[in-house]
């Protein structure tokens, strides 16, 4: 692929982005003194008007949303795999719901997520019958082996980073099919950004090497031996001179068992994503643009949950400020 392929799409993406949530935006929904008048923000993203402002009917609407955008795109671009990337984690989402809600003898549908390569509901229908045929080899694996570690041996922790590692491999393969050293780049920073978290996570409930060794993931910028080997305050070293290092400096400061709130740390974690992906704004034209604006909507979505979920817990605007995340615009 060349990056005058993506020529076309590149234009309308720019378009589109003078719709997306801009901080300017965002600081109207904090500060709105009704629920009109943070609907009438959302519109202005282009989404349709939810019915109220309760968490399943944004959520529907942010679903919808999500679903007519990967099939836009993904009609558009000259490599499908490209947005298939972000795909992937919605169909394991799903593997994890249905797995478990079959353990548990419940009903996975309400925890379906639409917006992945396969049908939510055909998916539970296949993986009900024991036919999951029409998936791809690595995701089918990932559920055959993950389902008898919850259905036999109740251990949900085991089975997620079955499913957890299937998801970011099928992610960096997505990302070699696209051409797209740029994308690459997002999915190694996203594997590092999932171990610096295990790795804090581990070290603040005390938990052994064996399970933090078993628990990082491959593929990433920064070796899982590399990440295993820092032991607390030493945990930045790894990720120095990295997107990561201050994140890596934050969860150092709070690896210890009962240190502070771990808000900061995982908003910077994501700001590193962000920063990450900026760089597609100094792009004309190519994939990178696309790439941008596929993880801008997913953070803007984020970023309208915890504003409207705030509000409705009668947070107050910085408090609810605090959570949010850079913004991509």
């Amino acid at each position: 692929m060349k990056d005058t392929d993506y020529l076309s799409i590149s234009a309308r993406v720019r378009a589109m982005e003078n719709s997306l949530l801009t901080r300017e935006r965002r600081e109207r929904m904090l500060e709105a003194r009704s629920d009109e008048e943070c609907a009438k923000v959302i519109t202005e993203c282009g989404y349709a008007e939810p019915e109220n402002l309760s968490a399943a009917a944004v959520n529907a609407v942010l679903s919808k949303a999500r679903v007519e955008l990967f099939r836009e795109l993904k009609d558009a671009v000259p490599q499908p795999s490209l947005v298939e990337v972000f795909q992937i984690k919605y169909d394991y989402h799903n593997a994890k719901a249905l797995l478990k809600a079959e353990a548990l003898g419940d009903d996975a549908g309400r925890l379906l997520m639409d917006g992945g390569r396969y049908d939510p509901q055909t998916l539970a229908e296949d993986f009900h019958r024991g036919d999951l045929g029409a998936v791809s080899p690595a995701f089918r694996k990932a559920v055959e082996k993950a389902h008898p570690l919850l259905a036999e041996g109740h251990d949900p922790q085991r089975a997620d980073l079955v499913l957890d590692a299937a998801c970011y491999a099928e992610m960096a393969q997505a990302a070699k099919d696209s051409g797209s050293p740029f994308l690459q780049g997002y999915v190694r920073l996203c594997v590092d950004a999932v171990n610096l978290r295990c790795a804090v996570r581990c070290a603040r409930l005390g938990a052994g090497a064996d399970l933090l060794g078993e628990s990082l993931l491959p593929g990433g910028n920064v070796s899982p031996s590399a990440v295993a080997a820092a032991k607390g305050g030493e945990l930045a070293r790894p990720f120095a001179a990295s997107p990561l290092e201050t994140a890596a400096q934050l969860g150092a400061s709070l690896a210890a068992p009962g240190a502070g709130s771990l808000t900061p740390f995982e908003r910077a974690c994501d700001d590193a994503l962000t920063a990450y992906l900026s760089q597609a704004r100094r792009v004309s034209f190519g994939e990178q643009p696309v790439v941008g604006y596929l993880c801008a909507r997913e953070a803007e979505a984020t970023a309208i949950r915890t504003i409207l979920s705030g509000r409705q817990a009668l947070l107050k605007a910085e408090a609810i400020r605090e959570r949010l995340r850079e913004s991509y615009v």
